[in-house]
């Protein structure tokens, strides 16, 4: 079974598809932690971000990125589950994101990666584009204020201010994908707590499973 969702920065995504994959004991595939992984190996390398997507294409597709048990992201032989967390990169995976040739190579091998099995995927186009015969398709959203609080708990290193501004361009750059499918579950996460939203997820699962039956 796949399990996809979908949303904008701070409606929870990692957060409740790690729980949930925690869970259901599933393998839970950040595809964020993938464009971030490229941008970092870009960025080593010395690469323009914004005016050559083939060439990022190219070094995506030489360097798949790869996820262990235990969720930490390799890539090029590197671990850079840490690095890639940097408001270096916060900054500029929008900016490697956009070319159309690097999302090409990510969604394969975001296809490739969910055809491994059971498995919960989050990211901005799952339930659409990646993974579009999900078994279950959830869209989390979520007040801009309290997505932007969320993002300062986990950031604290960037102000709430350039993180609100942050993720108003990132809606923009992203507002073509950022579509949730048509059959998605949507879940407004303002007021709920991570477990009330994974609770939510769970009975779904349950729901849809007893009425394949």
């Amino acid at each position: 079974m796949i399990v996809a969702i979908d949303g904008p920065a701070g409606a929870g995504k990692s957060t409740v598809a790690r729980r949930l994959a925690e869970r259901l004991g599933f393998r839970y595939l950040d595809t964020g932690a993938m464009y971030r992984a490229l941008t970092w190996l870009a960025m080593r390398e010395g690469l323009p971000l914004g005016d050559d997507g083939i060439r990022l294409g190219e070094l995506a597709r030489d360097n798949p990125v790869v996820f262990d048990a235990a969720g930490r992201v390799f890539i090029a032989g590197s671990d850079i589950t840490a690095n890639i967390r940097q408001a270096r990169i916060d900054q500029m995976v929008p900016v490697v994101a956009r070319h159309h040739e690097v999302r090409e190579v990510m969604r394969e091998r975001q296809r490739e990666l969910a055809a491994q099995g059971n498995a919960v995927i989050e990211g901005r186009d799952i339930g659409t584009v990646v993974a579009p015969g999900a078994e279950i398709k959830v869209y989390l959203q979520a007040d801009p204020a309290i997505r932007a609080r969320r993002r300062q708990s986990e950031r604290p290193d960037i102000g709430v201010d350039a993180l609100a501004t942050d993720l108003r361009a990132r809606d923009e750059s992203d507002r073509v994908r950022m579509q949730p499918a048509e059959d998605a579950e949507l879940i407004d996460t303002t007021d709920l707590e991570v477990d009330d939203v994974v609770g939510r997820i769970e009975e779904l699962i349950r729901s849809r499973s007893l009425a394949a039956q």
